[in-house]
């Protein structure tokens, strides 16, 4: 699917009144600066309990020059009358019940793990609980945003993609639905940097427990695996299972899927780059790079771009497909932001289009 060069925009030329709740975590932050720029979106709601009472910039003080950013208030102290849109930044196992009672005028993207899986019974037995909206779940779009547009567009309520399953479905569900990969024997080596993890304190998360040091987490039972899987599944019209593996690493932002995979019966890589290139051709934030580059996360820091590549395997009839994004941007607030550009009927490179920063 193509992305449009040019989509209408709103006919009223008013600013669409967008709240960000749990705007003191990352994800929240980065929706926050990214919006600074939209010429059609005013964040003129933050929450966040524990900071309520606070300017922005005391909890974030690298965004001080940001213009026209509201106090920090309590969730229950907002009234939703002046409000637009929502971009949902809470903690997973909070947002079901918050979303449910929200009015249902209102636009909705929703960044936590709430919402991202069909089926609650899956839901309930990888984290842990019962789902508190499943009413809800049923109108709810699940929105990587290149693979689902058509969908988004129409969705009031959009479940934002974690970013492990978006640095992987992007380069793999393609090859799957044509047919070129098998869907038996993946296997998907993966790392993120610690702002992955959010911003509570955690001894892990010490700069003395982190650095100089990698270490697998969630082996064997990671929750971003049912997602991809479920991505994977409707792709290839049958069930997938996938082996998977993530890995902490000692830098702030950045994520990189390494996705080996057993090509089909006379399949090449040379087949593997025609299928994403022309895939991803007119897309503006998925980049396929020229044979024999390696993605890096340095390369995509701070954006909302996906670099991939797929390399040849030393076992015959595999390939390697590397894959890297910046966690908190296209893996988290970036595409909220790509969403709620769909679904507001506005181009959906608005504000996104900053290029990496580097070094």
């Amino acid at each position: 699917m193509k992305a449009p060069s040019a989509v209408k925009a709103p006919l009223s030329q008013e600013k669409v009144r967008i709240a960000v709740l749990g705007a003191s975590g990352y994800t929240g932050e980065e929706v926050v600066r990214l919006l600074s720029l939209h010429p059609t979106f005013k964040v003129t709601v933050l929450t966040g309990d524990r900071q309520a009472g606070k300017p922005f910039h005391d909890v974030f003080p690298h965004l001080v020059t940001a213009a026209n950013v509201p106090d920090l208030v309590k969730i229950d102290d907002v009234n939703f009358d002046h409000v637009d849109a929502v971009f949902c930044c809470l903690p997973h196992a909070t947002t079901q019940e918050v979303l449910k009672g929200l009015p249902e005028r209102l636009k909705v993207v929703d960044l936590s793990a709430d919402f991202r899986l069909r089926d609650v019974n899956v839901y309930a037995e990888w984290y842990g609980g019962e789902h508190k909206a499943p009413e809800l779940q049923k109108e709810v779009v699940y929105g990587l945003t290149e693979l689902h547009r058509e969908a988004v567009k129409k969705a009031r309520v959009v479940a934002n993609p974690g970013c492990y399953p978006t640095s992987v479905q992007l380069p793999l569900v393609p090859l799957i639905e044509k047919g070129l990969i098998e869907t038996e024997d993946i296997v998907i080596d993966a790392k993120s940097g610690i702002s992955g993890a959010g911003r509570s304190a955690k001894q892990n998360l010490l700069y003395a427990e982190a650095t100089e040091g990698i270490n697998a987490y969630g082996v064997g039972k990671h929750r971003h695996m049912p997602e991809i899987e479920q991505g994977l599944s409707d792709a290839a019209g049958k069930p997938v299972l996938i082996s998977f593996t993530p890995h902490l690493m000692p830098m702030t932002r950045g994520m990189e899927a390494a996705c080996y995979v057993k090509m089909t019966p006379g399949t090449t890589v040379a087949d593997l780059r025609a299928c994403l290139e022309e895939r991803y051709a007119e897309e503006p934030f998925v980049k396929l790079l020229r044979p024999g580059e390696i993605p890096q996360t340095h390369y995509v820091r701070g954006s909302n771009y996906n670099h991939i590549n797929v390399f040849q395997d030393r076992i015959k009839g595999r390939a390697i497909v590397l894959s890297v994004i910046d966690n908190l941007v296209k893996g988290a607030s970036g595409q909220a932001i790509q969403n709620m550009n769909v679904m507001m009927g506005v181009p959906e490179e608005t504000a996104l289009l900053q290029q990496a920063l580097f070094p």
